[in-house]
């Protein structure tokens, strides 16, 4: 028996660290460079990149068993 994500699930892994990722990278850039226009579209270009690399390396990671097992219901 196998369990594997969704791409659903893991569109919204993706969306939800899309969102951490650009709140730091906003307020890290704003820090560095006192520039508010500049650091959203940085922080939004990073992670935008991030976002895609994301969705598709947890697809490919999807793909492998390793590191996965069934836990047994009779077992505690």
């Amino acid at each position: 028996m196998n369990f594997h994500d969704h791409h659903h699930r893991t569109f919204f892994k993706s969306l939800s660290w899309f969102i951490v990722g650009f709140v730091i990278s906003f307020f890290v850039l704003v820090y560095f460079t006192d520039d508010l226009t500049m650091s959203l579209i940085e922080a939004a270009a990073i992670q935008a990149l991030k976002f895609a690399f994301f969705y598709f390396h947890e697809r490919v990671w999807n793909k492998s068993d390793f590191g996965q097992a069934v836990k047994d219901r009779h077992i505690k």
